[in-house]
């Protein structure tokens, strides 16, 4: 069960980008971010063609989330429990059901957060917050668990080109860092750096300044395993080599081997 998760920056943009990689990469169940338009105007055929179930939660211009399954997707939760009035389409989760077992699957685009001095900031926060009150909750499920997303969240030097240029950003500040601790502490994992232990492997090139020419890129995307998913883990890695390709996302796929039996 290869479980991935693709920040796509415009799914309209990127279709063929994100086809492609399906193609090659098979992956069984693929956690989208940022589509950037509304649940009718998802690219359905195109990607069902390639034998895929969908599940979006969309909206227009920014945010959106989406889940592909090759199984059936049922439960679906459109939108992180906790702030009735938050209307930002940054959370889906449905369960999947695997040799008789359910697997439990979100995607996660959490705030970015900047400019810090800004009620943004505090935003990206409280949803922080309410991420790790629902995590809580289903942890208690225990069941395997996959919350993956772009978290907007560097959680280390290890996961940055340059610490210092980064210090005073939203993605890298102590308080952000110490919420990701927080949700990792509750008993998740981070399935890449259970698999991987070398500093400076990157899921974020920003289209400036020759950023990816320069490898100058941080890690941002993760895929947070309940104690009962890590014990099916059986590999991890970054897809690095899309973000070479023409018009790409500024983000690439990471993805996590499950074995089920």
């Amino acid at each position: 069960m290869k479980i991935a998760s693709f920040n796509v920056n415009s799914i309209k943009a990127r279709l063929t980008n994100l086809t492609d990689w399906l193609k090659e990469a098979e992956p069984d169940i693929v956690c989208l971010q940022e589509l950037k338009c509304t649940d009718d105007a998802f690219p359905r055929g195109e990607i069902e063609s390639l034998g895929y179930n969908i599940e979006t939660h969309g909206q227009k211009t920014y945010n959106g989330v989406a889940i592909l399954s090759k199984l059936p997707l049922e439960d679906v939760t459109r939108g992180l429990p906790g702030d009735g009035g938050d209307d930002q389409a940054r959370y889906i989760e449905a369960v999947v059901s695997v040799k008789n077992r359910a697997l439990r699957v979100a995607s996660i685009y959490l705030p970015n957060g900047n400019p810090v001095d800004s009620e943004k900031f505090e935003y990206k926060l409280r949803w922080m917050d309410r991420l790790i009150d629902h995590s809580v909750k289903l942890l208690s499920y225990e069941e395997p668990l996959a919350l993956a997303g772009d978290y907007n969240v560097i959680p280390t030097a290890d996961d940055v080109h340059d610490p210092k240029a980064w210090a005073n950003d939203a993605l890298f500040r102590p308080e952000t860092r110490a919420k990701f601790r927080e949700l990792l502490h509750l008993g998740l994992t981070d399935a890449f750096r259970a698999c991987h232990t070398e500093a400076h492997r990157y899921t974020f090139w920003d289209y400036q300044a020759g950023a990816w020419q320069k490898d100058n890129g941080i890690r941002i995307d993760h895929i947070l395993l309940s104690p009962q998913a890590a014990d099916l883990l059986k590999g991890s890695d970054i897809d690095r080599n899309i973000r070479g390709r023409e018009k790409p996302s500024d983000h690439v796929p990471v993805w996590a081997e499950l074995d089920f039996g």
